[in-house]
């Protein structure tokens, strides 16, 4: 159980925060770094259920109900970013992002997938507030998953295969989500490419 008393300790005054482990990095520290990326994916998915709450229909509302288990998701991998794995840890020692999780994120995608306009362009971040919402999502979701890729790259620091492949999942179903929020693709902005150019000279 989590109790949060005092909200501020005076601790990371210094520029240092803590893990679960109690160890403590720089706030630079590519692993803080990572979790805070997670963090603003989570906020910036909350809003996105702002746009979607309430809705009637009943697309809109399918979305929501997968954002709400999203955000819980993105504590899970904050959870498990904010405790390094260890070389000899026992299975279901520390919580982590478990394949059933990136299952259920597949089958999301699938689901919205199915209904949705072929593609003819890519499309640009824009329609509805709810898909724009969900697009901008997506791209900081993106940054997240850079922020990991990069945290493997460094020698002696480990990341699960499911928590890399869920943020890589998570992306893709903001996406088509930010599609069925146009209508099912139907009302999506396409890009033009060179669509402004002038020809004069």
């Amino acid at each position: 159980m989590v109790r949060l008393n005092v909200i501020y300790t005076r601790t990371g005054d210094a520029g240092e925060t803590g893990l679960g482990d109690g160890s403590r990095l720089p706030k630079t520290d590519p692993r803080v770094v990572a979790m805070g990326d997670v963090d603003e994916t989570n906020c910036t998915i909350g809003l996105a259920r702002l746009a979607t709450r309430g809705a009637s229909d009943a697309t809109l509302a399918s979305i929501e109900a997968t954002l709400a288990r999203i955000q819980n998701d993105l504590f899970d991998l904050g959870a498990d970013l904010s405790l390094p794995r260890q070389p000899d840890e026992a299975a279901g020692k520390a919580l982590r992002i478990a394949p059933s999780q990136v299952e259920a994120l597949e089958r999301a995608i699938d689901d919205l997938n199915a209904r949705l306009e072929p593609l003819r362009s890519f499309v640009l971040p824009a329609g509805s507030a709810a898909a724009a919402a969900l697009h901008q999502a997506r791209a900081v979701c993106r940054r997240a998953e850079r922020a990991l890729v990069a945290l493997t790259s460094i020698e002696g620091e480990e990341v699960g295969d499911a928590a890399l492949a869920y943020v890589n999942r998570l992306s893709d179903y903001l996406f088509v989500a930010a599609r069925a929020a146009n209508d099912d693709g139907r009302a999506d902005v396409l890009w033009v490419p060179g669509a402004n150019r002038s020809e004069s000279r």
